[in-house]
């Protein structure tokens, strides 16, 4: 089965990949030469990944995914949140975003936050969303090289490691991409 998977990030498409069981073909937005802008004008996280399924699904008449994610910290009231990729600016720079982030958690006595990924998958006209939500605490300064994003800055509960520190194997099994993923694999069988 053909899947499209609306997304032009690469680190993403790649995690996703390696979770998708066989008989699956995953496509990108770039496999498919799809270059327009879709605004993702929503204020929530749900609302981002909807807008983005609706939009390729309408297009391509496939059936098709997308995602959104945000990092939700505590003691800044949720934030980054839905501004997540934009979090320093509209240029979309991760280094820039941690950068941003680690500065206004300075003198913060919680660090706790989570990843929130949604799902939304859309085949003809039935449509679900899929939620998969990872805890832990953000670091004080960044630990690791792998990962993309906050995964630098980001330590699950119950792990000593950072996102960018663990191997992808295991990132792609307690990740909120991961669970949510998860649950969407379940509903496609």
């Amino acid at each position: 089965m053909k899947l499209i998977f609306a997304t032009h990030n690469a680190n993403k498409f790649s995690e996703v990949k390696a979770m998708l069981p066989e008989g699956y073909e995953l496509i990108s937005l770039t496999d498919l030469a799809y270059h327009d802008d879709i605004e993702e004008t929503a204020n929530t996280i749900e609302g981002n990944a909807q807008i983005k399924a609706e939009t390729i699904a309408a297009h391509f008449g496939m059936p098709c995914f997308a995602d959104d994610t945000g990092l939700e910290v505590d003691a800044l009231n949720g934030a980054p949140g839905v501004r997540s990729a934009r979090y320093a600016g509209e240029g979309k720079s991760d280094a820039a975003n941690r950068e941003k982030l680690l500065d206004q958690l300075k003198g913060k006595e919680s660090r706790k936050a989570h990843f929130k990924t949604v799902i939304c998958y859309i085949n003809g006209k039935e449509q679900e969303s899929f939620t998969g939500i990872c805890t832990g605490e953000i670091l004080e300064r960044e630990c690791g090289k792998g990962g993309f994003g906050y995964d630098a800055l980001f330590v699950p509960t119950a792990h000593e490691k950072s996102f960018a520190e663990m191997s992808s194997e295991l990132k792609n099994k307690i990740s909120h991409r991961a669970l949510a993923f998860q649950k969407f694999i379940k509903s496609l069988a």
